[in-house]
């Protein structure tokens, strides 16, 4: 009997992943090569990539591709092999409750996790919202006046304090003294930060006051490690007093009955927003804050959310000042932080809007009254504590028995923290019940038969003269939405403000908006995963450590690199952590001198910035007029500088997007004069398949997670910032102090707070790979170049696409340049991007690499129908340029120049010289209509009249 039916074997499985993820049908793909003027993706490839570094059949040796269905049931096996304790460990991660509102409808939410950076905020307001109430909830808890809308972490945030008092304090010294009582990994990012800048930590017991000399800073930590809480007002008084500003890190849940850091005069808070809502995830992702004095507000590094008003004088939201400083100061930026985390940002702020003052006041007074009682539960048995002071931490005195009292509790199922041989400290968090009371007692060998009784008679364990008396969250926004109802209808109101990958393509070049796959996501949230506390001891941590060994074994095959380091959580941080590497090289080799870093002038502006943070000086290297690194320039300036040259950062594929064929010459040249080679990976995206890194003369690279490998953008963050390395460079990856397995002994010390950085999150990537496998990888890269050709083929003849590789073609991001259409017409780039939220699009990249062009990055994900309507809306705006060019609409009054346009806007009085429809349905738009919240927004006035908090709420718009 014949048939045509598939084997059983073929028909197992299913659709592969391969064929979900790309987007482009194969009718739709042969369409699209057709008018790219190729026959095939591997005539693409050839035509495209540079002989000089495509590597032939090249097999990625990676499992064969596994199902959605196989890798989850993997993934599920390896969750089960964690072992889930009750962690009592603190070190600043501590257990929580994510309101199931906001699990689902935030953590979970599409509409919220594949949103973009708010660069294009008239179609962001709803993120910018939730930052602002992120803001106004950090500022009313540290009582200091303007906060930052979330920086990486605690650790980070503490770093960044002391770089922000060092260049705006008055003093000379180089000196930044640190609170013993400080966590320890706070102490070691700090170290790491410091030593290429030229900082002196000092570590000091501060209890008895500050040590004599010169410093420019002091840090103390509120409540501290130990569990103590100290009243340090007379130390700030007396660091001002000796010139010298005060960093307070805090913990928020703490500050609800504790003193605020400001009232007690404190210059900057630092901490992080972990215990409000996001779960540990074996170190994170979650959201570090930094609060600031009135003066120190225009010094701030990272992102800041202000408000403006619109066109029509409603009150708007936009990223104010420093925003992207990293590209417009680069060298001489203070900061190389160009993220923030935002969706956890958002997790904690509506956190804070859900439970309001009075429910997180009743969360913290729950917490310290677990700890108060545990303490005298202790103390009636005859075990000494070491403080009277405390918020959430106990420190229990157990001469030499530590490590007995610790296993114990372990046995019992809950995991304390063995401080020294002498001593057990034990944290209680919101997850704390009577019934973990009890096994920590069984763990010290004592027993309380009448809790009821014992909690009657014991008093609080902080001072009555630091009890907190001001009143925080009192705006309306923290006392309206405590009902499941009112909170589900707000966040749906902010998501629906904004335009994200769920409503639409987001075609930014050097940013690779990749398909976030549901399947990919889900493990996120998993207990299993999202309860580990990240010192928990490594055999409770089995089945994550696989995951992050697997990662990494796969990332280092798919570039090329003989190690990798996942503990870098953001892409500026892989920099910083490659470029920290190639220093420790020079140095261990007797060739300190070295510390000139070269920079092509196309660069990311991050780049830059990294060098300056790793102790290195920037040259820059001339770009030609097609947009190549200059190699007559190039050579020169190696050549004056083989004595003390470090290092060449460049991007490859380009940041203009092309694939140049001089790479294996520019690493060999900075080879032969004694530098070493740093390729950024943002664009990873057009290599993975055909060619590797560390094959054609790379020594390290960042990856961007948040790109190549899946892991979502969350309106900014979180991000994943990996570094591979070549074998001579592995001994210089970072390490951390509280795990061994981290990194190399020899390391150059931790630059993030967790070990892994944001572990709870590589399963995402970790699913990626798995499920596409080798051949799926190098059909997605391809295809995502195909895209970006098509779309530069469509719109060259009305767009011009201003750089392109040796055969006409891109890689996998193609620059638009609209300086000749301004020139003619007015319309500028800022027209067109915000025409497009008129059409219900997202617009490119504005004015990177270039200023006056647009960069479109299509992505592999986005099929045919998607690609033609951004094709075709740009070319429909094109003719709307045409008409104001030709003086049909005036240059001041045309629907590029009022773009966007709000419904309000329309219904209003009309009297522009085109209609309504034209307006709001231009080009016989036929799609569901995206409408923008607000019009146009003045940012030249959020930036003079800075306002960083919830407004008035007469003003507010919910």
């Amino acid at each position: 009997m014949t048939t045509d039916r598939l084997p059983l074997a073929a028909l197992e499985h299913g659709t592969p992943f391969a064929d979900r993820h790309i987007g482009p049908r194969p009718a739709e793909l042969a369409k699209m090569l057709d008018t790219i003027g190729v026959g095939s993706l591997d005539e693409l490839a050839v035509r495209a990539v540079p002989d000089s570094i495509r590597e032939r059949d090249l097999d990625l040796e990676l499992p064969p591709p596994a199902t959605e269905h196989q890798a989850l049931t993997e993934l599920r096996a390896l969750a089960g092999s964690n072992r889930l304790t009750t962690p009592m460990i603190g070190l600043g991660y501590y257990g929580t409750v994510t309101p199931p509102v906001i699990l689902r409808n935030v953590l979970e939410s599409p509409a919220w996790y594949t949103a973009y950076t708010p660069y294009q905020p008239e179609i962001s307001q709803g993120r910018l919202e939730a930052l602002l109430n992120f803001q106004t909830m950090v500022e009313d808890l540290t009582g200091l006046p303007v906060a930052g809308a979330s920086v990486l972490d605690e650790a980070t945030a503490a770093a960044e304090a002391m770089t922000l008092l060092r260049r705006a304090g008055r003093s000379k010294s180089a000196r930044f003294v640190v609170d013993a009582d400080t966590f320890p990994q706070t102490i070691a990012v700090l170290e790491t930060r410091a030593e290429p800048l030229g900082i002196e930590v000092e570590v000091a017991d501060l209890a008895d006051g500050l040590p004599e000399g010169e410093f420019f800073g002091v840090l103390l930590s509120y409540p501290g490690t130990s569990g103590a809480v100290r009243d340090h007002e007379a130390l700030v008084t007396a660091a001002h007093e000796r010139g010298a500003q005060v960093v307070m890190a805090a913990d928020l849940l703490a500050l609800t009955l504790l003193r605020a850091p400001g009232e007690i005069g404190a210059d900057v808070a630092v901490g992080t927003t972990q215990r409000f809502g996001v779960p540990m995830g074996f170190g994170g992702p979650h959201a570090g804050y930094l609060a600031v004095r009135s003066g120190l507000e225009r010094q701030l590094p990272g992102r800041l959310v202000g408000v403006s008003v619109d066109a029509d004088g409603n009150p708007a939201y936009r990223l104010a000042l420093q925003t992207r400083e990293q590209h417009i100061r680069r060298e001489k930026a203070t900061s190389n932080i160009c993220t923030a985390q935002v969706l956890l940002a958002v997790v904690a702020s509506m956190y804070a809007v859900y439970h309001g003052p009075d429910g997180l006041k009743n969360i913290a007074t729950r917490v310290h009254r677990m700890a108060a009682v545990l303490a005298e539960g202790l103390r009636e048995n005859g075990v000494t504590v070491a403080h009277d002071t405390f918020f959430d931490t106990v420190l229990a005195k157990v001469e030499g028995r530590a490590a007995e009292v610790v296993a114990k509790g372990r046995e019992l199922g809950v995991t304390l923290r063995r401080a020294d041989a002498d001593h057990v400290g034990i944290a209680c968090d919101e997850t704390t019940g009577i019934a973990q009371l009890h096994l920590v007692w069984q763990a010290f060998g004592v027993s309380v038969s009448d809790v009821d009784a014992l909690d009657a008679k014991t008093d609080d364990a902080f001072a009555a003269g630091l009890a907190r008396t001001s009143e925080y969250l009192t705006h309306p926004v923290f006392s309206r939405h405590h009902s499941e109802t009112a909170l589900l209808r707000y966040l749906r109101s902010l998501s629906d403000k904004d335009v994200a990958l769920d409503r639409s393509m987001i075609p930014l070049g050097s940013c690779t908006m990749k398909l976030n796959a549901t399947a990919e996501m889900e493990p996120i949230t998993w207990p299993e995963f999202a309860a580990l506390h990240p010192f928990a001891p490594a055999e409770d941590a089995e089945g994550i450590l696989r995951v992050v060994h697997d990662l990494e074994e796969w990332l280092a095959k798919l570039t090329g690199y003989h190690a990798v380091s996942l503990q870098p959580n953001a892409g500026s941080q892989g920099e910083f952590a490659g470029l920290l590497a190639i220093r420790a090289y020079h140095r261990d080799r007797g060739e300190a001198a070295r510390d000139v870093c070269l920079i092509p002038s196309s660069a990311h502006g991050t780049n830059a910035a990294s060098a300056v943070m790793a102790g290195m000086r920037v040259v820059v290297v001339k770009c030609d007029e097609n947009g190549n690194i200059d190699m007559a320039h190039l050579r020169s300036t190696v050549d004056a500088h083989k004595a003390d040259l470090a290092a060449i950062m460049i991007t490859y594929p380009s940041t203009h997007g092309v694939y140049e064929d001089t790479v294996r010459e520019v690493c060999s040249l900075v080879h032969d004069a004694g530098g070493q080679v740093y390729v950024d990976g943002a664009n990873l995206n057009a290599l993975i398949g055909l060619a590797r890194y560390g094959k054609f003369g790379s020594d390290v690279s960042h990856l961007n997670l948040h790109k190549t490998f899946c892991i979502p953008h969350g309106g900014g963050g979180p991000g994943v910032g990996p570094i591979g390395v070549r074998e001579h460079l592995a001994p210089f990856l970072p390490n951390h102090p509280l795990q061994p397995l981290a990194g190399p002994k020899s390391g150059v010390g931790p630059i993030s707070a967790a070990p892994w950085g944001s572990a709870s999150i590589l399963p995402i990537s970790w699913a990626y790979v798995r499920m596409m496998g080798g051949d799926g990888l190098r059909r997605a890269t391809l295809t995502a170049v195909a895209a970006a050709n098509y779309v530069a083929r469509r719109l060259d003849e009305h767009f011009p696409v201003l750089y392109s590789g040796a055969d006409g073609l891109v890689a996998h991001e193609c620059i638009l340049d609209l300086r000749p259409i301004t020139k003619a017409s007015g319309v500028t780039v800022d027209d067109v991007a915000k025409r497009l939220a008129d059409y219900g699009l997202h617009a490119p990249t504005m004015s990177f690499p270039v200023a006056g062009t647009l960069m479109v990055e299509p992505t592999e994900s986005e099929d045919l129908a998607e690609l033609d309507r951004f094709c075709d809306a740009m070319v429909a705006i094109k003719g709307e340029i045409d008409k104001v060019a030709a003086g049909e609409w005036p240059a001041e009054d045309n629907p590029l120049v009022n773009a966007p346009h709000t419904a309000e806007c329309l219904t209003a009085e009309w009297n522009h010289p085109y209609s309504r429809e034209v307006a709001a349905y231009p080009a016989g738009h036929t799609y569901p209509k995206i409408w923008p919240p607000v019009r146009r927004i003045d940012g030249a006035k959020g930036d003079r009249n800075l306002v960083c908090s919830c407004p008035p709420v007469d003003a507010y718009s919910h």
